[in-house]
């Protein structure tokens, strides 16, 4: 038997390393750690009110409805998405969601727009524009370079969406060095 957890707020593997550590405390066996799902053996002594206050403790939430549920499975696939290792140039948000959803995504995107208040499409150029700026900082990568990485086919596209989205261009970012960057868990 095992038991699954849908946890809101996990969007790194440094959130997996906490979550799991956090359980780990608790006596759990962790069985599979993703993304927004922990799956544990089942175990009776494992109480769901200490499981909660645990997570709580460390930022994250205990997620029960089930559009709760989809929505994060959505967010966490979207934050894969604009992984620059995961990146595939060829496929567009909508069939990469689906495939990985399994499910029609004008289904998922009316739900997804009508809970969060943006399209999936807008919430993708929040998550790129964020990764833009850890990769200004980072300081390793020239902007063209970023807009590649980021599956843009031009510099300038990313350009206008970053002047657009922060009132800066990409330079007086990169000059300014009062870097605002919001953690993945805070877009919406």
């Amino acid at each position: 038997m095992q038991t699954v957890f849908y946890v809101k707020n996990m969007v790194c593997d440094r959130c997996k390393m906490i979550v799991s550590q956090s359980l780990q405390e608790l006596g759990a066996t962790l069985l599979s750690v993703e993304l927004g799902q922990v799956i544990v053996a089942s175990d009776n002594s494992l109480n769901l009110e200490k499981v909660k206050n645990a997570l709580e403790k460390n930022g994250f939430e205990l997620i029960a409805g089930k559009n709760e549920i989809l929505l994060e499975k959505i967010k966490s696939i979207l934050i894969d998405f604009v992984n620059p290792d995961i990146i595939n140039e060829d496929e567009n948000i909508s069939s990469y969601v689906s495939k990985t959803m399994n499910r029609d995504y004008a289904l998922l995107s009316k739900l997804f727009s009508k809970t969060e208040g943006l399209s999936i499409e807008k919430y993708v150029i929040n998550l790129k524009i964020e990764k833009t700026k850890e990769l200004i900082q980072m300081n390793s990568l020239s902007f063209s370079e970023i807009a590649y990485t980021l599956g843009y086919k031009s510099s300038s596209h990313l350009a206008r969406q970053f002047k657009n989205q922060t009132g800066l261009s990409m330079s007086e970012y990169k000059n300014f060095q009062d870097w605002d960057r919001k953690s993945l868990d805070q877009i919406v």
